[in-house]
């Protein structure tokens, strides 16, 4: 069996949004809770962003397992937070049949 070091401390959040008191809303991060994982990255591909080129690179995030319901498992459409790092999750399996931990597939964007 492959060894995992939860060595990486991330912040789960979850979006909000809030009326922005003219029609719409204004969307912000609101921390869930601190995980412990391992960090590994994937592939990455140069994206057009709203501004300009954006490097997307691809990350494989392993943290504990949890039942689906709770709170500290992570769930496609939020994010984790490291230092000023932000890794958007894309999906979230279980990284093997026993369950003890959770594989998020997540999207990092830079601007080059």
């Amino acid at each position: 069996m492959m060894r995992i070091a939860l060595n990486r401390r991330l912040i789960l959040e979850q979006a909000v949004r809030s009326d922005d008191g003219a029609g719409g809303f204004v969307e912000s991060w609101v921390a869930l809770g601190t995980l412990w994982g391992e960090v590994k990255p994937r592939t990455g591909r140069l994206a057009s962003g709203e501004t300009g080129a954006l490097s997307v690179t691809g990350f494989k995030i392993t943290v504990r397992g949890a039942p689906v319901g709770q709170s500290n498992r992570p769930q496609p459409g939020q994010q984790f937070r490291m230092n000023t790092r932000v890794f958007r999750i894309e999906a979230v399996t279980e990284r093997d049949g026993s369950g003890l931990y959770l594989l998020c597939h997540c999207e990092e964007e830079l601007a080059p």
